[in-house]
């Protein structure tokens, strides 16, 4: 059992060691090699008859526009595809060669009977679809030769056409509305010049096309919200070169009324007498919703009238629909239940911030662009309050993008307007709101500000006696795929029927205690090309089933209770609340918790450390343990995450139990396309204590969180186009290696000429998720490693290094200059064993002993 938590964690003040650094593996390819054509001379003969065709359609289209707007390219769309199961040589479509030149618009996979095709459209300049005969010219004229040129770009391709409208949508292909059907789009533009806009305005007037007044602006994309017909947009295929992609516009989940429980109101007037609010220079939770009654007695001391905005000027910043105050009560509290009934002074340790981010009613049922109004809403709180520490937390989703169909799965977590947005937010990137509704986004390479962001996964539709599977078939919902957000599931412990009141007789839990919540979305349905989702879980209560299996229903006792607006009329104070929302304010209150304890912590060490304390009910330990293939455990961690996040675990290590910290900035690239550095930890290390320990099991845990900065532009997420600007990943030294065998295991620069990577040491122990979960994709990689003392006593040294992003490929745009940012957790327990393994590492990094009391 680990001791009392009653030590500080400790800090790495060493810095860590930089090398100039190669990955030995090399670069990424592009896929895996195509098999040959039966005859590649009859195949490069049919693809120069599609490109002619091309452009004999091309002219004959252009001929008969309706209109020129100023300032746009004349070209083509052109739709490229490849055989089933092979994948385009996409930089190959986008050369970047001279002025003017192909270039690559978008790419998404088509399923098939026999595997999924990609496609991928290209506009083409007028006159330059001559680089394409040009390349298959000389992939014919060496066709019958030992070396094929051009067979890598050539190979890939099995069909060639001129681009419709719809070759643009990137969603799933079943949404795709009806050509006549008039419905709100996100119209997505490519950034050539910084007339996108007005050149769409240009030919919106013309077309008849009505626009949102929200704009987003990217780095390299524009998202535009636009109400027309597929009829209508196709005629800008003709008159535009901005166009990049169509896609769902994202529509705010609908808040649930919740039925208040039977609670005294004289509880909340003892409870706030028992209050003592966190000075105004605390961080604080900003819950982004339905805005805050900040009149409650529970929630006006902690929350001042200069911190409620709205997302909007023309709304009013108090709560119209009761969700917001429910999420601040427990964003303040955590739980509020246990806050009421316990004796003496409450000491609080953060404030509360409100934006509301939904209109109230009637509000307008045209949709918005969520990322924009998240947006401005982070603008407002820090307009007001520059260098307050703060986490935003988001319990509002969207169905955009994720809703499932077994011919799409391919699509699940891709990212979207909304998600890109905050990733950008999370990164730093600073926003310009722009007196014309347009919202840029602007990477601040000298002074970034990096936020925490914290969503909710979402909720499921329907309930089933299944709930596991039911909940594994529901993805995540929009923005909850964003790789810098902490996104937060629900699990239960709540499975106590006694007291539900009348009309429940017979009924029970559908979930028993420790295990998911019935209420709860996964990411199991994610594509692996994307992070697993959720990160952890917290409690969001359970649903009660029937006797004949046929009713379910959420009684009072089953979900979680919080404060309460004054809507509808209701003069009650509390209420219930439950499912994702819950468990997302209930982790606010946690990072909150975290920031006030460590005031320098970055919120990548926040976001680290959240993590780094998830753990695993016996419910989910012993379903996620009993796996022995790691890729079944991986599908667990869809649905889990970590686990469940703990304050103390998060803030106090243990005699037994000790955490270590770093932060540090690595700059991966050399703005040559080239990786630059690697780190090298030499970790204040326990090592003659695990010794003495010998074959004792302890337990290793590494946790390594970063920010990216996001390319959300679907143009195949491979290498120039990947949607991380940089990856980070660790290694540990292995029980048998040196220092100097490690670094020539894992950089290419370490060894000598002409000598060879030394063998890989056998890796001693076991990893619980392997090699393969800490190198997938994601800014957030943890895993734990269990196995004897005196082996772990050999593995004080740990590798920060890069892997290739956007920002390799793209060193015009390469931010790595400026540094990228990341957290280290480590940590060691000896939950067996009565021994002091914090009290050394103290020792060597001279933190005086008293301190831990």
């Amino acid at each position: 059992m680990v001791m009392r938590r009653d030590r500080p964690h400790l800090f790495v003040r060493r810095p860590a060691i930089t090398e100039t650094y190669t990955r030995p593996e090399g670069g990424g390819g592009g896929g895996k090699k195509p098999p040959a054509p039966a005859d590649r001379e009859v195949h490069a003969s049919a693809l120069l008859n599609d490109l002619q065709a091309t452009e004999a359609a091309g002219i004959q289209l252009r001929a008969n526009r309706l209109a020129e707007v100023p300032g746009a390219l004349d070209g083509v769309y052109v739709e490229f595809e490849s055989f089933p199961g092979v994948e385009l040589a996409t930089q190959s479509l986008d050369p970047r060669v001279g002025k003017l030149h192909p270039e690559l618009v978008s790419v998404r996979s088509v399923e098939t009977s026999i595997g999924a095709s990609e496609r991928a459209t290209v506009f083409v300049p007028s006159g330059k679809l001559g680089y394409f005969v040009k390349k298959i010219d000389e992939y014919l004229s060496t066709a019958d030769q030992a070396t094929v040129k051009n067979k890598n770009l050539v190979d890939r391709i099995s069909e060639i056409r001129l681009a419709s409208i719809s070759a643009l949508w990137t969603d799933d292909p079943a949404l795709l509305p009806d050509r006549s059907l008039l419905t709100w789009w996100e119209v997505w533009l490519r950034v050539r010049d910084g007339g996108e806009i007005a050149r769409f305005q240009t030919f919106a007037q013309s077309a008849g096309i009505r626009l949102h007044r929200h704009t987003m602006k990217l780095p390299e994309s524009v998202v535009l919200l636009v109400f027309a017909s597929l009829d209508q947009l196709s005629q800008a295929l003709l008159v535009l070169d901005d166009l990049a992609e169509l896609r769902r516009p994202n529509h705010a989940a609908e808040v649930l009324a919740m039925e208040p429980p039977e609670e005294q109101a004289s509880w909340v007037s003892q409870l706030a007498e028992r209050l003592q609010p966190a000075p105004v220079s605390s961080p604080a939770a900003c819950i982004l919703d339905t805005g805050v009654y900040r009149q409650h007695p529970l929630l006006t001391a902690s929350l001042d009238n200069r911190d409620c905005h709205a997302a909007d000027p023309i709304w009013q910043s108090g709560d119209h629909a009761g969700h917001g105050t429910e999420m601040a009560g427990l964003a303040l509290f955590g739980d509020v239940g246990q806050a009421l009934l316990a004796d003496g002074p409450i000491r609080l340790r953060h404030r509360l911030e409100s934006v509301k981010i939904l209109p109230p009613p009637p509000g307008s049922n045209e949709p918005d662009i969520y990322g924009s109004v998240v947006a401005r809403a982070t603008d407002q709180v820090e307009i007001e309050k520059p260098y307050r520490r703060r986490v935003f937390s988001m319990a509002v989703t969207a169905t955009g993008g994720t809703q499932r169909d077994g011919s799409s799965a391919v699509m699940y977590g891709q990212p979207t307007s909304w998600s890109a947005s905050l990733d950008a937010l999370a990164f730093g990137h600073s926003v310009d709101v722009t007196e014309d509704g347009v919202t840029e986004f602007l990477r601040d390479d000298e002074n970034p500000v990096r936020r925490l962001f914290i969503v909710s996964g979402g909720n499921v539709g329907a309930f089933e006696v299944d709930h596991l599977v039911r909940s594994d078939l529901e993805p995540i919902e929009d923005p909850g795929q964003s790789w810098n957000s902490l996104t937060v599931g629900a699990y239960t412990e709540r499975d106590d029927m006694s007291e539900a009141h009348s009309g429940y007789s017979g009924w029970y839990p559908l979930a028993q205690r420790g295990d998911l919540s019935p209420l709860s979305r996964t990411g199991v349905s994610f594509s692996r090309l994307w992070p697993a989702k959720p990160d952890f879980v917290l409690e969001g209560g359970n649903v009660a089933v029937s006797p004949d299996h046929t009713s379910f229903d959420t009684p009072e006792n089953l979900q979680v209770l919080t404060t309460k607006a004054p809507t509808q009329g209701s003069a009650r104070q509390l209420t219930v609340t439950a499912a994702t929302s819950a468990a997302t304010s209930q982790a606010a209150n946690i990072a909150a918790g975290i920031m006030a304890e460590y005031p320098s912590l970055w919120p990548e060490s926040v976001r680290a450390l959240m993590v780094h304390s998830a753990e695993w009910t016996p419910v989910m330990r012993t379903r996620i343990e009993s796996l022995a293939r790691k890729a079944d455990r991986l599908t667990l961690l869809r649905r889990y995450g970590m686990g469940v996040p703990d304050l103390s675990r998060a803030t106090q290590s243990a005699a037994n139990a000790l955490t270590l910290i770093a932060q540090e900035v690595i700059h991966p690239f050399d703005g040559k396309s080239h990786t630059r550095e690697m780190h090298l930890h030499d970790l204040p290390w326990p090592g003659e204590t695990l010794l003495n320990l010998g074959p004792a099991k302890v337990r290793l845990r590494v946790t390594l969180s970063y920010f990216i900065d996001p390319n959300p532009a679907r143009r195949g997420w491979r290498r120039r186009y990947s949607y991380a600007s940089h990856g980070l990943r660790f290694d540990i030294r292995r029980a048998t290696e040196s220092n100097d065998d490690f670094r020539k295991r894992i950089n290419k620069q370490a060894l000598a000429e002409d000598e060879d990577r030394p063998a890989s040491s056998t890796e001693t122990g076991k990893w619980l998720f392997g090699v393969k979960h800490q190198q997938a994709p994601g800014s957030l990689h943890s895993d734990i490693w269990v196995g004897d003392a005196a082996e772990l006593a050999q593995r004080g040294a740990l590798a920060v290094y890069p892997v290739s992003g956007w920002w390799k490929e793209n060193p015009k745009r390469d931010g790595s200059e400026a540094g990228a940012r990341y957290a280290m957790v480590v940590s060691i327990e000896a939950p067996e064993q009565d021994v002091d393994i914090w009290t050394p590492v103290a020792q060597q990094i001279s933190i005086p002993i008293s301190a831990t009391g």
